[in-house]
């Protein structure tokens, strides 16, 4: 099993290009399910998560040839309609085929995804909803069996909470229904929207598109033509790296990026006392004279994401002062606490809010062990600063979703290194 090895207090410097968004990609591929031709998706990023996909969407019959950042994919051949708990036990988002299969053949088996280290996060919304839409739904043997008689009908979907792999999975399954669905309530992530926009491109009538009310007219089963088109920039990496270049107070620049899927953040950076200069494609964090505190409450998009909660965490022990995190999306996305504390963080918990109290230059190397994907790039950050070598196990979770992270990390003078156990 591989493990990093970093030595920490280094200044950095240097210029990360971020890759394509996981996030953005995973329901895009799961799309493919509905198009009557062959594909060619560009800026595709190389991480674990993808692989997982391919190889669940190559189970059901789909031909493809994956060349570093491209993807051609042919889903025309598709000749199974069964999602098995070996693959969806390695990736919750594997439940994105459920609403495609069951749009485009009428009936499908997707295993149950199980729990989950971050929380629970329950698919009951994405079911009740494609019942609404006329399917009917059973649970047997831990998979979720789903048929409909004919197309799926449109229906007016109010989610009671935002989901963003919900709002995700009816929009396909919209996409091929019989007249018009709409979603209330919806998710409107920058992954959301690109997914209704290649949707569109496709010959599928969306409107709200970026709101909380999308409309979507179905095609009455008829495959979609989907045209080329390249993923969106990781905004999640393209934080993860200017919170590198902010726990080490040095300069950081992120390029092929969209700066405006990244107004929460770069408004905490900001809070916290660094400079950025931002253009169309790129942003850079400069040093602060001093590190602030901040207080920070994750919510959904435009809001703060969780997907930043503990990277900001292990900068915040890098402040002059006290910071306060609120997680009001997941009960358990504080596991890479005890792990900052390993390293000599002063951090205490209170249920959904941590409290960290700066303790700039205190942090010291040792073995921890990453927990989940942000998690595990928390622990890194902390690295980076800790005074000796730190060493970061099972960072399986971070292959799940950045791509070469060391290698990247290196670009900017970090001294970093992948072992083996």
């Amino acid at each position: 099993m591989d493990y990093l090895e970093i030595i920490g207090q280094q200044k950095l410097s240097g210029v990360i290009k971020i890759s394509g968004a996981k996030n953005a990609a995973l329901p895009l591929l799961a799309s493919t399910i509905l198009s009557a031709n062959t594909i060619n998706i560009s800026n595709i990023p190389n991480v674990a998560d993808i692989k997982t996909l391919l190889k669940l969407l190559g189970m059901l019959g789909a031909t493809y040839k994956h060349d570093d950042t491209n993807i051609t994919i042919n889903t025309k051949t598709l000749n199974q309609t069964k999602a098995t708990y070996e693959i969806v036990k390695t990736m919750r988002a594997s439940i994105l085929v459920l609403g495609p299969l069951l749009a485009r053949f009428g009936h499908c088996e997707v295993s149950l995804p199980g729990g989950c280290a971050i929380g629970q996060r329950p698919v009951d919304l994405h079911l009740k909803a494609l019942e609404q839409m006329g399917a009917k739904i059973e649970i047997k043997a831990g998979y979720i069996q789903a048929t409909v008689d004919g197309a799926l009908k449109g229906a007016t979907i109010v989610f009671d909470k935002v989901t963003v792999t919900g709002t995700e999975n009816i929009l396909m399954a919209a996409a091929l229904a019989n007249g018009k669905t709409t979603i209330i309530n919806a998710a409107k992530e920058p992954e959301v929207v690109q997914l209704c926009e290649v949707l569109k491109d496709a010959g599928v009538q969306i409107d709200g598109i970026g709101t909380n009310t999308i409309t979507i007219e179905g095609s009455n089963k008829e495959l979609l033509n989907f045209k080329p088109f390249s993923i969106i920039p990781d905004r999640i990496e393209a934080g993860t790296y200017l919170c590198a270049g902010a726990i080490a107070n040095s300069t950081v620049r992120v390029q092929n990026v969209e700066p405006n899927h990244l107004d929460s953040v770069i408004a905490k950076f900001e809070e916290m006392g660094f400079v950025l200069s931002v253009d169309e494609t790129s942003i850079t964090i400069h040093p602060a004279h001093e590190i602030k505190p901040v207080n920070i409450t994750t919510t959904e998009y435009p809001g703060f994401p969780t997907d930043m909660q503990a990277q900001f965490m292990a900068v915040a022990t890098m402040a002059n002062g006290v910071s306060i995190i609120d997680e009001k999306l997941f009960e358990n996305r504080f596991m890479h606490v005890s792990e900052l504390i390993r390293l000599g963080a002063d951090i205490t918990l209170n249920g959904t809010v941590a409290t960290i109290k700066g303790t700039p230059n205190s942090l010291i190397g040792t073995d921890v062990m990453a927990t989940d994907l942000r998690a595990s790039s928390a622990l890194v950050l902390a690295g980076l600063v800790a005074n000796g070598v730190t060493k970061v196990h099972r960072i399986y979770h971070l292959d799940r979703g950045y791509d070469r992270l060391e290698e990247k990390l290196k670009n900017i003078d970090a001294q970093i290194k992948r072992e083996q156990e």
